[in-house]
């Protein structure tokens, strides 16, 4: 049974009740952007990257059709296995009939976030298959019976204190025990035997390449590999937007990924799958779930061109400052709330308001989308659809008709002024969303229309 849906608001207030927790989240993904930056500007040629790989992402969205094809053509005749997935629950049937087809019922999995999107963890469980996550972050979310609450980094909401009781409870860890090698020592013992055990493996697929028929998978810890090279049955879940045209097309995204997730030059491993082993059978599944709909939304589009950096995510100061399960929906953040209303505009149609429109996620964006655009453009396609909540209408119909009308607004502000200068308890008090996180400003004595009038011939 899927749980209710808590909107952003109302999430990111339950997350702001710990001020110093928030001040401590904010501040670790600031860190990383600035990581970034120093990253990124080490290279002189970083905007010649950007715009080469955005160049390239909208070949692909032009040319999407030919390019999947010509990428399962290429890897039937490496001997991979290609299926293909209209939606989620296509998805999870494929992965499920696989597996009882060579009755495996438990398997191992690297971070893939569109199996977050399938909720596919969840659907194997209640079949019968035991999935155990072997990203470090993603193992920790799923010991805690969460998502992950950031694309690159799944448990940047928890502090090592949290991490040592959670492996205390599980893992048998020595109790109150917070030092980072000691537990990540655990979970690497704890992780090997299943590594050992399991017969079938998946991955995602960071790139996939239509010249080749291969694909490119992305880590730091190297559980990818671990998990495929021993398994028997290797499956990858690739989302369609995965695609590149060509091999030395590579050399571009990888030098942009990881410098603009974590500050990094290159991932630890960028490892290459082509072609099963001897004896082993291999499986990608090409999902659309929603994205053949987002290619034709002319507004929003170039949402697709999207690598998965979680660059956006580290420089929001939304996104910082309410944590990614705030967003409801596994991609948070930024590219999450452009990316949510096109799967489902009534439940998701809280994100894109969840933003201050500053610009700050398209500036650090490797592939030049737009997002503070698109987050824009969603409001107006959401409000028009009548899909927002009845207080957001009546109050931007309110506006709407204040804003329309010169002298209305002139009025208006001359009274707003007054009010907060000679009742101020009638805008400071719980009923106003902003006076919940700080003070009212001083009201000025006049417009800057008035002055601007008063002074213009001098």
């Amino acid at each position: 049974m899927s749980k209710a849906i808590v909107e952003h608001s109302i999430a990111s207030d339950t997350f702001n009740q710990d001020e110093s927790y928030v001040n401590w989240h904010d501040e670790t993904l600031w860190f990383v952007r600035q990581k970034r930056d120093k990253s990124a500007m080490q290279l002189p040629e970083w905007e010649e990257l950007r715009e080469a790989a955005s160049q390239i992402k909208h070949y692909v969205l032009s040319h999407m059709d030919d390019l999947l094809l010509s990428f399962e053509q290429k890897a039937k005749e490496n001997g991979v296995q290609v299926h293909w997935a209209s939606d989620a629950a296509e998805h999870n049937e494929i992965v499920l009939g696989l597996l009882r087809k060579h009755q495996i019922d438990r398997m191992v999995k690297s971070k893939s976030m569109l199996t977050e999107e399938c909720h596919m963890n969840e659907f194997l469980i209640q079949n019968g298959i035991d999935v155990i996550d072997t990203d470090l972050g993603e193992r920790i979310v799923q010991l805690r019976n969460e998502p992950p609450s950031h694309i690159v980094l799944p448990a940047i909401h928890l502090k090592k204190k949290d991490i040592g009781d959670l492996f205390h409870q599980h893992l048998g860890t020595d109790e109150g025990a917070t030092d980072p090698q000691y537990l990540t020592e655990a979970a690497r013992q704890h992780l090997r035997d299943k590594f050992l055990t399991r017969r079938a493996a998946l991955t995602g697929v960071n790139f996939a390449i239509a010249e080749t028929g291969g694909f490119v998978v992305s880590t730091n810890e190297g559980n990818a590999d671990m998990g495929a090279h021993l398994a028997e049955l290797h499956i990858a879940s690739m989302g369609f937007e995965k695609i590149i045209p060509m091999q030395n097309h590579l050399g571009v995204f990888l030098r942009l990924l990881a410098r603009s997730a974590t500050g990094q030059p290159i991932t630890t491993y960028s490892s290459h799958f082509k072609k099963p082993r001897a004896g082993q059978e291999m499986h990608i599944i090409i999902v659309d779930n929603g994205r053949s709909e987002q290619l034709g939304r002319p507004d929003f589009r170039s949402s697709l061109k999207c690598i998965r950096c979680g660059a956006c995510m580290n420089t929001c100061p939304v996104y910082r400052r309410s944590g990614g399960h705030s967003y409801h929906n596994a991609v948070a953040g930024p590219i999450g709330s452009i990316l949510a209303p096109n799967l489902d505009m009534t439940k998701n149609a809280d994100l894109p308001f969840a933003s201050t429109l500053c610009g700050s996620c398209s500036n650090v964006c490797p592939v030049k989308i737009d997002i503070h655009e698109q987050l824009y453009k969603w409001r107006q396609v959401l409000v028009q659809g009548g899909h927002v909540h009845t207080g957001k209408k009546i109050g931007v119909n309110a506006m709407s008709v204040i804003l329309s009308q010169p002298r209305f607004y002139q009025w208006s502000g001359r009274l707003g002024r007054s009010v907060m200068r000679a009742l101020p308890f009638v805008v400071n008090n719980a009923m106003n969303p902003w006076y919940k996180q700080r003070e009212m400003p001083e009201a000025p004595k006049e417009s800057f229309r008035d002055w601007y009038v008063r002074n213009r011939k001098e």
